[in-house]
């Protein structure tokens, strides 16, 4: 019994190992992630059934008392049985894959078992099929919840899973004393590798994960730092001041070598090693950069050969070189040096990729912001020119305060932050878009401040699916919205509802905001929208400003109309329906 324990146990040693090498492939890793998807449930499919089959060609011979080590058994003799890791690898494959997944397992397993041959062959297919089915049930139970079975469960459905083959051997056998000196034989060792094994295989899994997802907070977090320190500098445009006090910040704050910045043509700025040949206002030197500028991707080397430097005995050996965008076109550079190849890791690339979108967000922003200098309407430059840091930096401490916490949520909220500043971006170049895109500028916000204050308020929407391509004024629907949120509710903190409802009628379309707040006090009510109305929460200015612009857009008759009562507001205008291709017609 403990020679068949330890030889079982070599067994098991195998396909962890393959399970280990797999959970460190890029590949396998964004597939486990998404393994309730169908295609990653088919490859699951296929590489648990080559777990299978593995399992039954190294199985071991049972004969009478005896324990038989073979290298590959294709054939038994009619009175021979195989211990193996069948089970193991069917019970994982349904923990990790769900149902569907362990049942295409188990008959790949249980008929490749039956060909095999031996006594009572028949037993180990239908055994599979029903050990399939529990650990599918179990995996279909964590798949829901998003989360993986514990080690300690994966180790008691392991030995349960084992104890039901042993069940069906007794239960399904011709020979019932065959039978029962087999299960003596083999029981206690197979039920203890396979809840062994399961326990092993799913740490490795989870231990992988655990890492990742530490992996991915440290990354957002530094992102967040440098994009927090380095965002007053990006504003002000690609200069050879702004630079190179940026650089000096992601120098201090990354383990690299030397960081340089450059536009199309020039260095405008390098920090750190080798700053004696690579200087500021000097054309760039390096072919890796001017790659990176010409391709608009980013651009590595591992070599001083592969960086393209001319200067004799240039230190550096590795570089990352990132393309800065401004509206689709490459602005210039952010480069990443290191003088030990081997210190370059997958995540300061990533951190590279991160850090680049957000400065050439930054610099798309004040390159926006310039411009609007330049715009004739009054009233639209007057909203375009405003700038919320309140909202900006209690977005980034409420980002910072899930990294620790919940990392996925903080990676999700800061793409949620990227795209409401875009589209901030692309309200400050338009005087009107499409309602869609406005609508995804209020998602985009309301994760946000639901991040901020989760359960605080409810926000439906009743959108004609007409009224989708109709072009409304930036921020339209968005500073109604955040109004409501500020305004209507105090501190109120529970059944706070918004509707925004949006519907197409003879005069064009309507759009109204409503809540179930508080109202809002009659001497205020005639002013609003009107002037600026001073309270403890805010001036009322916004709400001016978009009054200004549909007056000024539309004419008079789309001007806000505000109703209110004790019972909640009612915010609503009307202005006429164009479509973008009407608009270029």
């Amino acid at each position: 019994m403990l020679n068949l324990f330890i030889l079982l146990l070599e067994r098991v040693g195998l396909i962890i190992l393959i399970a280990y090498i797999l959970m460190n492939i890029n590949h396998f890793k964004t597939m486990m992630n998404e393994r309730d998807k169908r295609y990653a449930q088919w490859q699951l499919i296929i590489i648990f059934g080559c777990f299978s089959m593995l399992s039954n060609f190294t199985g071991i011979q049972i004969q009478g008392d005896q324990v038989i080590n073979g290298s590959v058994y294709n054939h038994l003799n009619p009175d021979a049985s195989l211990a193996n890791t069948r089970v193991l690898t069917i019970g994982v494959s349904g923990l990790i894959g769900g149902p569907v997944v362990a049942l295409a397992v188990a008959i790949i397993s249980g008929l490749y078992r039956v060909y095999i041959g031996g006594a009572d062959a028949y037993i180990y297919l239908i055994s599979s099929i029903i050990i399939a089915l529990v650990s599918g049930y179990f995996g279909h139970k964590a798949m829901r919840e998003r989360r993986y079975p514990t080690i300690f469960k994966g180790a008691l459905i392991g030995a349960t899973t084992e104890v039901i083959q042993m069940l069906c051997i007794l239960i399904f056998s011709n020979n019932t004393e065959h039978a029962w000196n087999l299960v003596k034989l083999i029981a206690l060792p197979m039920i203890s590798i396979n809840s062994i094994g399961t326990a092993i295989f799913l740490s490795i899994i989870l231990s992988t994960i655990k890492k990742e997802e530490e992996t991915r907070a440290i990354q957002t977090h530094d992102v967040l730092q440098l994009a927090n320190q380095t965002l007053p500098y990006f504003r002000s445009g690609l200069n050879e001041q702004s630079a190179k006090q940026a650089a000096e910040i992601i120098l201090n704050l990354m383990q690299v070598s030397a960081v340089a910045i450059t536009n199309r043509k020039d260095i405008l700025t390098h920090v750190g090693v080798a700053s004696n040949h690579h200087v500021a206002q000097k054309q760039i030197i390096t072919n890796l950069s001017k790659k990176a500028i010409q391709s608009g991707t980013l651009k590595e080397a591992y070599s001083s050969e592969e960086i393209g430097c001319n200067h004799p005995g240039c230190p550096l050996q590795a570089a990352i070189v990132v393309p800065l965008h401004v509206k689709n076109e490459v602005a210039g550079t952010l480069k990443l040096y290191f003088t030990d190849k081997n210190d370059v890791t997958f995540s300061d690339k990533q951190l590279a990729t991160g850090l680049a979108d957000i400065f050439s967000s930054q610099l798309e922003l004040g390159k926006a912001e310039t411009q609007s200098a330049l715009i004739r309407d009054a009233e639209i430059k007057s909203l375009q020119a405003q700038v919320n840091p309140h909202f900006f930096f209690n977005a980034i401490n409420t980002i910072s305060a899930l990294v620790r916490i919940d990392s996925e949520k903080a990676r999700e909220l800061l793409l949620q932050l990227s795209q409401f500043f875009r589209s901030n971006l692309q309200g400050a170049r338009n005087n009107i878009i499409s309602l869609e895109k406005e609508l995804q500028q209020v998602s985009s916000y309301l994760s946000l401040e639901q991040a901020r204050y989760p359960n605080r308020f409810d926000v439906d929407f009743e959108i004609e699916s007409s009224c989708y391509d109709a072009l409304v004024p930036p921020f339209a629907i968005q500073i109604l919205v955040e109004n409501a949120i500020k305004h209507a509710f105090k501190n109120r903190k529970h059944d706070n509802k918004i509707l925004v409802k949006v519907i197409k009628n003879e005069n064009g379309i309507q759009i109204s905001v409503s809540d179930n707040g508080l109202g809002i006090p009659k001497d205020k009510l005639n002013i609003l929208g009107k002037t600026s109305v001073y309270s403890d929460s805010g001036t009322g200015s916004a709400l001016e400003n978009l009054n200004r612009r549909l007056d000024g857009l539309f004419g008079l008759t789309a001007k806000l109309k505000i109703d209110s009562n004790q019972l909640g507001t009612n915010v609503s205008y009307t202005i006429p329906y164009y479509t973008s291709e009407e608009d270029n017609n």
